[in-house]
């Protein structure tokens, strides 16, 4: 009875590959990464592959967790049948470094669509950002920004010595609201796995983690992770419920502390979701970019919306924006 119950357990995690492969393969990697879509349609189709990829723990088995994985081990095969052969010699390397490993893409880009919330914000800040990861986004003040506005515009904002070796670019949808970048004193973060920029597998692995086709996004974290190893932020490794307040208190006294969420909820549990924006507003003014059905930390109701993610301050909407950062809607 047993052997037969662990056969049967062991088809439904085949089947549980088979379908969020095909999934992916439909839905989330066209017009992103052609590469990706390839694979992912092969895997759904291939039952060695699918038995392989079983192995992985659940919450381990994502396909851009997967394919930036064995990115990151040599696999260096463009097409499926390449790709398939390299993953059938290299099975239990790859069952057990996705094992240890997290999607945590840190996009830099995202700081084009916080500096409208920063922005208000008064007097010099102290971030704290959940979800950290290697705190790319804890560097808004040391960024270059290009707005292209309406009509052909474009505002320019550099740091005050100079322009920075990492410039994000961001197109704008309707009326920009004045900009400045963020006096930062002091740069925290709180993630689960923190990376450390120092670290050069630090770099080899963000960089894996952008899809093939995504042009210039290596490149923008690469130097994102240079800015970052040449004064680290301070980073914790825990839930930031259970650390926020602690880490909160090592901020100066004199700055104003800003907690930050881009991106992040959408990977903690509903409930969660609400302890980490009171622990937030507990600790002092909120900064998030989400998806507008994410949670109910809003302060008003969400109704017509264009599309994209809100960004938000203390709760209330000043933009939408493209979830990493590309666009922004006034």
């Amino acid at each position: 009875m047993f052997p037969q119950n662990g056969r049967v357990g062991q088809q439904s995690e085949v089947d549980a590959v088979a379908e969020r492969y095909a999934r992916f393969a439909a839905t989330e990697a066209p017009g992103r990464s052609e590469i990706y879509r390839q694979w992912a349609a092969g895997v759904a189709a291939d039952a060695d592959v699918q038995a392989v990829l079983a192995g992985i723990p659940a919450n381990r088995r994502q396909p851009p967790l997967v394919f930036a994985v064995t990115r990151l081990l040599g696999s260096g095969e463009p097409c499926f049948a390449g790709w398939r052969s390299w993953l059938l010699v290299h099975a239990d390397e790859v069952v057990a470094e996705c094992a240890r490993r997290s999607l945590q893409s840190n996009e830099p880009l995202r700081c084009a669509a916080l500096l409208p919330a920063l922005s208000r914000i008064p007097g010099p800040v102290a971030l704290l950002e959940i979800g950290a990861s290697a705190g790319l986004c804890l560097y808004p003040d040391r960024y270059s920004y290009r707005y292209a506005t309406p009509g052909g515009g474009e505002l320019r904002l550099d740091p005050v010595d100079g322009p920075s070796s990492v410039v994000l670019e961001c197109e704008v949808r309707g009326a920009l609201p004045p900009l400045r970048l963020p006096e930062v004193v002091w740069r925290a973060g709180i993630d689960l796995n923190p990376l450390d920029p120092t670290s050069p597998d630090t770099a080899a692995w963000l960089t894996r983690l952008v899809w093939p086709g995504e042009t210039g996004r290596a490149e923008r974290i690469a130097a994102a992770v240079a800015v970052a190893a040449a004064e680290p932020p301070l980073l914790v490794a825990g839930d930031a419920v259970d650390l926020l307040a602690s880490v909160a208190a090592q901020a100066p006294a004199d700055a104003t502390l800003v907690v930050t969420t881009p991106g992040v909820l959408a990977h903690i549990p509903w409930d969660g979701r609400r302890r980490v924006i009171a622990a937030a507003r507990r600790a002092g003014r909120w900064v998030t970019i989400d998806d507008p059905g994410l949670h109910d930390g809003w302060n008003a109701p969400i109704e017509a919306w264009p599309g994209g993610f809100a960004v938000a301050l203390d709760g209330d909407v000043v933009a939408a924006a493209d979830p990493l950062g590309a666009w922004l809607r006034f």
